[in-house]
């Protein structure tokens, strides 16, 4: 059974989540993890979801305010053991309803090149690449996507 709630970055099982996302994130970016993860802080997370799958937390995401129109995915991530489930769409369309109920009209985000299954993924959902925006701006690793709301 896959259930999903609504929390905040205070959430345990976000933050032991986030805590294998990190781990994750350490070996396939390399070098390059210093820099992600100070873009990463969890503290400023208020809109976080978690999916269970048979009551285990099994993947998560959040978003952020990026302006008034759009907020920014942060801290997605689905258990290795749980993919292939439908866990990081549940996820993610919860993301999308969400931020679509505040009143928001698009999503944006940044993944890594080397997360092969990350940008395949957002692909399958619907979302355009974009140039990178914020601090990704001529980072040569990142990608950017967007996807409007209405």
């Amino acid at each position: 059974m896959i259930s999903v709630i609504r929390t905040s970055s205070e959430n345990i099982d976000f933050e032991n989540l986030v805590n294998q996302l990190n781990s994750y994130l350490k070996i396939i970016d390399g070098d390059d993890h210093a820099f992600y993860n100070q873009y990463n802080n969890i503290d400023v997370l208020k809109n976080v979801i978690i999916v269970y799958v048979n009551e285990k937390a099994s993947g998560c995401g959040a978003f952020k305010v990026f302006d008034k129109n759009t907020v920014e995915i942060k801290r997605m991530y689905t258990c290795p053991e749980s993919r292939e489930k439908g866990v990081a769409s549940k996820a993610l369309n919860a993301l999308e309803n969400w931020a679509r109920e505040l009143g928001y009209r698009n999503i944006i985000l940044e993944t890594g090149k080397r997360q092969v299954e990350a940008v395949n993924f957002y692909k399958k959902m619907n979302y355009t690449l974009i140039a990178n925006f914020g601090p990704y701006k001529g980072v040569e690793n990142s990608l950017c996507f967007k996807k409007e709301l209405i």
